[in-house]
Parts: C-alpha cells; structure tokens; sequence
C-alpha cells in the first residue's frame, strides 16, 4: 500500500507564517497541524487500487487518522473502492462507513431487501454488522470514509 501512496503527490499546507511559527515552537508552543493534499487522486490514486475480492473489486486507503494525534483509538480511514462489471461484491461492515458515488453505477442491496440504483452524487452511510451486495454493469468508484484502522477493511 505504501508504493501506492508514494505514486501520489502529497502535499502539506504550510502558512507565510511558518519561520515565526518555528520560533515559537523553540519557547514550548506547539506547533499547528498541517493539512494533507493528494492532488488528482481520483484519477492517479484509482489507476493502482489493489485487487480485493473476486477478479472486479478493488479497494485502496488512501488516507488515515491512526497516526494522528487527534484520536488514535478511534481512527478514521478514507479512499477509494472500485468495482468492475462481473461478480458482485458482498461485504459484511465490521465498522461504520460513508460513501460517496464519484464516477459511474452501482446496484446496491442489504438484508433488509432495500436495492438502490446508485449514481454520481449520491450518498450512503453501512453501519457496523450490516452485509452489503454491490453489483454494476458497466464500472463504479466510490469514495469512502470508515471507522477502521488502515488497511482493515
């Protein structure tokens, strides 16, 4: 995962203030976060996803909180999930997950016998223990964000 990262260009803020930042930090202030930017990343990033399941579904974090001293009990991962026409994917959610639709189609269904035709824009929330069914005909990515570790989907 961490080639697939790397073939990324990632970039941190960094403010006009940065040099009296520095010097404050020397006195004991703490240093402020910077953010994270992986430009293009739905095009380079998704170009390398690994395969994850059957010959069509492939999945890559791209992003996590777990190092961060935010909350490392609790992180959050993010990245993108492909599928390609052929064997559906079914995923029993071991954590709660949101998930955007950023390019083609989904057929997406759960236990309970909802199916949605899932687009471009549109929105999902799995909670945790929910088993999930997803189908496409012609491609779908999607761009997700879980309560899990890196790597644990």
């Amino acid at each position: 995962m961490g080639a697939l990262l790397s073939s990324l260009k990632k970039t941190t803020s960094t403010s006009s203030n940065e040099k009296s930042t520095s010097s404050a930090t020397k006195m004991g202030s703490v240093e402020p976060l910077a953010f994270q930017h992986y430009a293009n990343a739905q095009t380079e990033f998704t170009k390398t996803l690994p395969l994850i399941a059957n010959e069509n579904a492939f999945l890559g974090d791209i992003s996590t909180s777990e190092n961060g001293p935010s909350n490392p009990t609790a992180p959050i991962s993010a990245g993108f999930y492909r599928l390609d026409p052929g064997t559906p994917l079914v995923y029993k959610y071991t954590y709660d997950e949101m998930k955007i639709i950023v390019d083609g189609d989904f057929e997406i269904s759960d236990e309970s016998g909802q199916t949605v035709k899932a687009k471009k824009g549109d929105v999902f929330f799995f909670p945790k223990g929910s088993e999930i069914t997803f189908k496409t005909e012609k491609g779908g990515l999607g761009f997700f964000c879980g309560q899990r570790a890196k790597d644990a989907a």
